[in-house]
């Protein structure tokens, strides 16, 4: 499969796809959640709550934000694989982390669930008929491909990633 082209979304989910490495999107997915565990791994439950500065999200609102925006991705994933037409809606983050409540949730427990939405996810996308990968729809007012959804979930969290690395993480 070739990635998404320029005309698969909106320009701002690039900021997503073009940090995926070329090779097959599934087993990117894969890949991934391993390099996900040995993040999560090296952070305490203590560690978890803190936020680099007044205002920001904590390391558990950024995992929780990874789960809902994956399955967000998906769903929209489901709806145009499956030839709905109808268009979806758009996901405001900080309604959505505000009504979470994520600190009050263990570390270990968010951890879990992201592992059992990415096991999903992975299900997902390896069952798709080939056909469906390039199945459109409109989502956020955008136009967007199945593909390109399948590769903004790995980029998403490659790019919070980084931020966990360089911003929570650092010292």
């Amino acid at each position: 499969m070739s990635r998404p082209e320029r005309t698969e979304a909106a320009e701002h989910y690039f900021t997503y796809i073009d940090r995926v490495p070329d090779g097959d999107i599934c087993t990117l997915l894969d890949a991934q959640l391993s390099e996900v565990r040995r993040l999560t791994g090296s952070i305490s439950e203590a560690h978890s709550l803190y936020r680099y500065a007044p205002g920001k999200w904590s390391i558990r609102d950024v995992m929780n934000h990874l789960i809902d925006c994956e399955r967000l991705f998906v769903t929209r994933a489901f709806w145009f694989a499956r030839s709905f037409d109808s268009p979806l809606p758009s996901f405001d983050q900080n309604v959505a982390a505000a009504a979470a409540e994520a600190d009050r949730r263990s570390w270990a427990d968010l951890c879990a669930e992201f592992e059992a939405v990415r096991a999903g996810t992975i299900a997902f996308f390896r069952s798709l008929p080939e056909e469906a990968w390039s199945r459109r729809g409109i989502a956020s007012g955008n136009p967007i491909t199945v593909r390109a959804l399948a590769y903004i979930c790995v980029g998403h969290v490659d790019h919070h990633a980084a931020v966990l690395r360089e911003q929570y993480l650092r010292g």
